[in-house]
């Protein structure tokens, strides 16, 4: 994925809340959120190039999710696929804590990525860009394809339009987060990073919804994880910027938490 919006513990009514944008060749064959056939306690999108995926949530209450870190100059052609980090955490019992530090061990065998993986005692963050596990505190973040919470522009205005939707005031409105996460509009020069691909790529990657011939937004979603136990889960699909499919998931976790309100940051070792 490109961009990943989420706010932990910061909604009256939600533990993790996520909103994320998908981008991707448009030639590259995908299968949208299901549960899987073979994982039936896993639902999410599918990349049926190499099996993983860049999004998901299980019915243990544990979810992942995954951007790309961009510098084409340190690409190794040879490296594993990054989707399978999502369907290993998915598909095994460790904690997050432990997951994440295993694969920090390892972190160095893949291109650049951020990973992000939580269970019911916390949220970590490893990007194999930076050094060490982080467990996060509440709060709002944005990733994109550099470290958590670098300020590129999808970034901040994504944070901000995620920030208004979490007072509790009104009931919960995932159009409106579908709404900034269809945001086409295109930074000044000035504001855009330096990430290697040149200006014109930069311009065309800027938006929070990407659109060109060959490459862009293929799919946007809104996971809610409640304080209740239950999970929210919508997708929406597009086809060359064109929307084809909204598919809504609701499910209740096998074994609710316990009601949390707050949780402070924990260094991770």
């Amino acid at each position: 994925m490109c961009l990943i919006l989420f706010s932990h513990r910061s909604h009256p009514q939600f533990r993790l809340l996520i909103a994320a944008n998908r981008d991707e060749f448009y030639s590259r064959p995908t299968a949208p959120a299901d549960f899987w056939p073979e994982q039936p306690d896993l639902l999410g999108g599918r990349d049926l190039q190499a099996g993983g995926t860049w999004l998901g949530v299980n019915r243990a209450g544990r979810l992942a999710a995954l951007t790309n870190y961009r510098d084409p100059r340190l690409v190794k052609p040879d490296a594993p696929s990054r989707g399978g980090l999502v369907t290993g955490f998915l598909t095994e019992n460790r904690s997050a804590r432990d997951y994440m530090e295993a694969v920090a061990r390892e972190g160095k065998r893949y291109n650049g990525f951020n990973l992000l993986a939580a269970d019911l005692d916390g949220l970590f963050y490893y990007g194999n860009r930076c050094d060490g596990v982080r467990q996060l505190a509440a709060g709002v973040y944005g990733l994109s394809n550099h470290l958590l919470d670098t300020p590129w522009p999808k970034v901040v205005e994504g944070k901000k339009a995620l920030a208004a939707q979490l007072t509790g005031e009104a009931p919960f409105d995932p159009e409106a987060i579908f709404a900034a996460l269809a945001d086409r509009s295109r930074p000044p020069d000035d504001r855009l990073p330096e990430t290697g691909v040149g200006l014109d790529t930069e311009r065309m990657l800027s938006p929070a919804f990407i659109t060109s011939e060959i490459y862009g937004t293929r799919s946007s979603m809104v996971v809610a994880l409640g304080n209740d136990g239950t999970v929210r889960f919508l997708e929406r699909t597009f086809e060359a910027g064109e929307p084809k499919e909204t598919r809504s998931f609701f499910f209740e976790l096998d074994n609710p938490p316990p009601s949390k309100s707050t949780e402070t940051a924990k260094p991770a070792g």
